[in-house]
C-alpha cells in the first residue's frame, strides 16, 4: 500500500551492515516467497495517506536470469539508499514496488511480485525476499508478464486521482517474446484471456500508467543478439544502455529527474551526480553518457515509447546453443 518513513540514515546503516555478507546470505529463497507469487493477486495498490499525500509510483522489475542478478544484489549492498535519497528529492512522497523476472519456458520463479512500500523497512524486505534463480539458456526472457502485471493489476492513486504516470524501470539483456502465451498468462498470474496478446499491445498498457523504461547493464550486451534494436523498437527514447551495471540505480533516479523536469540538461545532471550523489567525475560522466540521450530527447518533446511501429520480425523462442 506504500506506508511508512523512510530514513536514509537508518537505510545506509542497514544496508552498510550487509555489505560482507554473501548473495545467498541475503537472498536466501531457493523459490518464490508465498508472498511474491502473483497467482490471482488482484491488485497491487499505490495508495495516498496522510504519511504520503502525494505518492507516486515506482517499478522495479529486474531480470534475475543469468548474470543480471548482479543488480539487485548491488542494489542491497551498495546503491539503494542513494536512489532513494535522490528520488525522494524528486518525488517526496515515492512509493517503490519490486518484481524478478525470469523465463515462463524454464524458470521455477518467473514472475516474483512485491508491495509498493515507502519505508526502508519495507523496501529492503521485498528487495531480499526475490528468489535469485539465474538460469537463463533461452533466447529471450519473460518481460512481457511483469509489464502486463504493472499494466493490469497495479492501481496508483497517482494516476487515478492526479493523472500522474508512475515509474517502470526494467532490467534486461535479452529480446522481448513477440506475444504473451495465453496459457502461460493462466498459468502464472491466473488471468484467462481469449488470445495471445502482443507485445505491441503490452507495451501500449503499461505506458498507459506508467512511464517505461528498459535499463541494459552494459553497451556489449546492447550490441549482442540485436537486444538494443528490438527494444528501441518498443520502446524508442526509453531504452537506456548504461555503461556498466553497477550504475543502474543512479541512473535510475537521474532519469526520474529528467522526466520530472528538474534535471535539463548535462550541466544539471552533473551537478546531481556529483552532488548529491556524491560520485567521482570519472563516475559522473560514465552514467552522464547513458542518461544524456535520453535528455536530450525529453528536450526535443520526446521520450516517450512510440506509438507507430514496424512490423516485428522475429523467431519463436529458443534454447541459445551450448
Amino acid at each position: 500500500m506504500g506506508g511508512g518513513h523512510y530514513d536514509y540514515d537508518e537505510h545506509q546503516v542497514a544496508t552498510q551492515a550487509r555489505a560482507s555478507l554473501s548473495q545467498a546470505q541475503i537472498f536466501k529463497q531457493g523459490s518464490c516467497h508465498p508472498d511474491m507469487n502473483p497467482f490471482g493477486v488482484k491488485l497491487r495498490e499505490s495508495r495516498d495517506s496522510a504519511e504520503h499525500p502525494n505518492s507516486r509510483s515506482i517499478v522495479f522489475a529486474f531480470d534475475v536470469s543469468g548474470s543480471m542478478g548482479e543488480i539487485p544484489v548491488e542494489l542491497a549492498l551498495k546503491t539503494l539508499p542513494t536512489f532513494m535519497k535522490s528520488a525522494l528529492s524528486f518525488l517526496p512522497d515515492a512509493q517503490v514496488l519490486f518484481m524478478a523476472l525470469g523465463n515462463v519456458f524454464e524458470s521455477k520463479s518467473p514472475l516474483q511480485v512485491g508491495q509498493f512500500e515507502s519505508s526502508d523497512e519495507g523496501i529492503d524486505h521485498w528487495l531480499s525476499a526475490m528468489h535469485l534463480e539465474g538460469g537463463g539458456e533461452w533466447r529471450g526472457e519473460s518481460y512481457d508478464l511483469a509489464m502486463y502485471f504493472a499494466a493490469h493489476h497495479t492501481s496508483l492513486d497517482c494516476f487515478e486521482k492526479r493523472k500522474e504516470k508512475g515509474y517502470f524501470f526494467m532490467t534486461g539483456d535479452e529480446v522481448w517474446y513477440v506475444y504473451t502465451d495465453r496459457a502461460k498468462l493462466e498459468a502464472v498470474i491466473g488471468d484467462s484471456v481469449p488470445e495471445n496478446i502482443s507485445i505491441d499491445d503490452v507495451v501500449d498498457g503499461l505506458a498507459l500508467m506508467y512511464h517505461p523504461f528498459f535499463l541494459i547493464p552494459d553497451p556489449a550486451r546492447a550490441a549482442a543478439d540485436g537486444v538494443e534494436v528490438n527494444w528501441r523498437r518498443l520502446l524508442g527514447d526509453c531504452v537506456i544502455v548504461l555503461q556498466s551495471p553497477q550504475d543502474t540505480a543512479t541512473a535510475a533516479a537521474i532519469l526520474i529527474g529528467i522526466r520530472e523536469g528538474k534535471l535539463p540538461d548535462a550541466k544539471a545532471i552533473l551537478s546531481q551526480l556529483t552532488g548529491d550523489f556524491g560520485l567521482a567525475d570519472a563516475d559522473a560522466e560514465r552514467v552522464l553518457k547513458a542518461v544524456l540521450p535520453y535528455a536530450e530527447a525529453v528536450a526535443r518533446g520526446g521520450g516517450d515509447p512510440p506509438t507507430q511501429r514496424p512490423p516485428i520480425v522475429a523467431a519463436a523462442p529458443r534454447k541459445q546453443p551450448g
